[in-house]
């Protein structure tokens, strides 16, 4: 049985300004970290790093610059290091691209560190799992 993805929507703060945007798109404008300081601090507890922040860390040699591509490549790529960057529709979270660069220095372990999530051991866990799946197929069939 595959390990799930970690989600990215779990992350202290994610979820809030996710449904913040839901309320007012303005959220997700590219200069919205001006006018919503939640929106860094969201990031430094989460990831350790604000944008700005991660915008002036150094990339290594060979970085392949993964913040910069289409939003579609980068869940892909974020899929295969274990983590979800889509909401429970199954698209990527509207704030993603604020966290696109902090998300992939801590990933690869260049800069910050994704906060702690404890993980569900235990034969109860694939369980709660399935639980939690029929529950979304129930759900979206109405």
């Amino acid at each position: 049985m595959s390990t799930p993805l970690r989600r990215l929507l779990d992350l202290p703060g994610i979820a809030d300004l996710e449904r913040k945007a839901l309320m007012n798109p303005r959220y997700a404008d590219v200069d919205a970290p001006d006018s919503f300081p939640e929106i860094d601090e969201t990031s430094r507890a989460a990831f350790g790093l604000t944008g700005a922040e991660a915008d002036e860390v150094a990339r290594p040699e060979g970085w392949d610059r993964i913040e910069r591509r289409p939003v579609a490549q980068q869940m892909m790529a974020l899929e295969d290091a274990g983590w979800s960057g889509q909401g429970d529709n199954r698209r990527p979270l509207r704030m993603f691209e604020h966290y696109a660069p902090q998300v992939w220095l801590a990933v690869r372990g260049v800069a910050g560190a994704m906060a702690f999530l404890p993980t569900e051991d235990g034969p109860q866990a694939g369980q709660a799992a399935l639980e939690r799946e029929a529950a979304r197929f129930r759900k979206d069939r109405r």
